[in-house]
């Protein structure tokens, strides 16, 4: 039997923040996440609502220091102590290398990378004191095996799972464990924006011949915040098709 848990998801309206809060919720977990356009948050959660999951949101920019502080004490504060914590906030400004500029780069490394920093530090003192935790880095195919055009992206999301296994060995011992997924290409609005051809040579190169689905991420994340789980800390899940294979 599940426990209800609080758990901060954060980036939860995109494709797979919403299928993650979905999953959790349906679990029975009391779940939050951030917005940073108000309009468009309020037609998601209204979405939301019509398919029955009270999903609480809270404004919050994760890649600023304070906002993330700001939205972790929010969250506390409306829904109780934050148990378990999905990093998932992410942006991409794709160009390569030698055209990227500096704003590309702090822009993608502040919302992918620091965001983690700045959203976990604010959790971290609580879980140990309770015994008790769960965070969840959700980094991607590309920072295990680059892409082209993807520099700043791919150093974000490898800079993730360092997050982790250094996490996982600082806290093993006060009950909390920290784990990576690391999604392949997955079938959300970002992913089916891209032309038709160049989808179609991403698929042929995946061994399951298609994309992921949000749900098998979300999946993923429900199997990692279980009691069960327990023992498996310091860990990346691939969930790819079988595009990256390493051991």
């Amino acid at each position: 039997m599940t426990t209800p848990r609080i758990a901060l998801v954060t980036g939860g309206t995109g494709g797979i923040g919403t299928a993650i809060c979905q999953r959790l919720a349906d679990q029975g977990h009391r779940v939050a996440t951030n917005y940073r356009n108000a309009e468009k948050a309020q037609h998601w959660q209204q979405r939301m609502r019509e398919q029955g999951h009270d999903i609480a949101l809270f404004p919050g920019d994760v890649s600023a220091p304070e906002s993330g502080k700001a939205l972790v004490q929010a969250v506390e504060d409306a829904l109780g102590p934050v148990e378990i914590l999905v990093n998932n906030a992410g942006i991409t400004r794709d160009t390569t290398f030698h055209r990227m500029s500096p704003e590309q780069w702090h822009e993608v490394i502040n919302t992918n990378l620091n965001s983690v920093f700045n959203v976990t530090r604010p959790v971290i003192e609580g879980m140990r004191r309770r015994g008790w935790g769960r965070v969840i880095q959700i980094s991607s195919i590309n920072g295990l095996k680059g892409q082209y055009g993807q520099a700043n992206y791919a150093a974000a999301k490898a800079g993730m799972h360092g997050f982790t296994i250094s996490l996982a060995r600082e806290n093993a011992g006060f009950g909390i464990t920290v784990n990576t997924i690391s999604p392949g290409y997955v079938a959300t609005d970002m992913v089916m924006a891209v032309p038709e051809e160049v989808r179609a040579k991403i698929i042929a190169d995946i061994p399951t011949g298609r994309l992921g689905k949000p749900e098998e991420i979300a999946y993923a994340v429900a199997f990692l915040v279980a009691e069960e789980a327990a023992w498996i800390t310091g860990s990346n899940l691939d969930i790819n098709g079988g595009h990256h294979m390493g051991w």
